[in-house]
């Protein structure tokens, strides 16, 4: 039993992208970018081609079927980011962001603050299921006594 659970783990822990019945089951570390305050449409926030920029909230989860994160392996930070494009991202300087949210009235921290679920409902989702896999082992009263039994009627004869 110990070698199929070690095997289980090396296995887990050297493929990235696994498969069920041909349906890929992805997990890993992933960059998330959120828009967290849209500029004004003004010149001074667009780049030369007229794109616009917004200020979005970056961070880098540990998490399975794109959907369950179950760790933030990166804590959030403000970026810049393109209408329409969130997966390419520009870093500020610490004052950069600093004179962005004074000019703005924003709250930093309301703007960095992940939402429950990304920060801990992967972790319970987690362990619920791992939770049901050991209850699933232990074996209900009534097998033990049949087990038993079965022993006492091996042992009779």
């Amino acid at each position: 039993m110990k070698r199929i659970i070690l095997l289980f783990s090396v296995l887990c822990l050297s493929v990235t992208v696994l498969s069920a019945k041909g349906i890929p089951i992805q997990f890993g570390e992933q960059d998330k970018t959120h828009v967290v305050y849209e500029f004004p449409q003004t010149e001074e926030f667009q780049d030369a081609n007229g794109v616009h920029f917004n200020l979005a909230r970056y961070h880098q989860e540990f998490s399975v079927l794109w959907l369950v994160p179950l760790w933030i392996t990166k804590e959030p930070q403000l970026v810049l980011v393109k209408d329409g494009i969130d997966d390419e991202y520009w870093e500020l300087k610490d004052e950069d962001i600093d004179a962005i949210v004074e000019e703005f009235k924003l709250d930093k921290e309301e703007l960095l603050s992940l939402n429950l679920y990304t920060r801990y409902g992967g972790k319970a989702i987690g362990l619920l299921l791992i939770a049901l896999m050991i209850w699933g082992m232990i074996p209900d009263k009534e097998a033990k006594e049949d087990e038993d039994k079965e022993i006492e009627e091996n042992s009779i004869n």
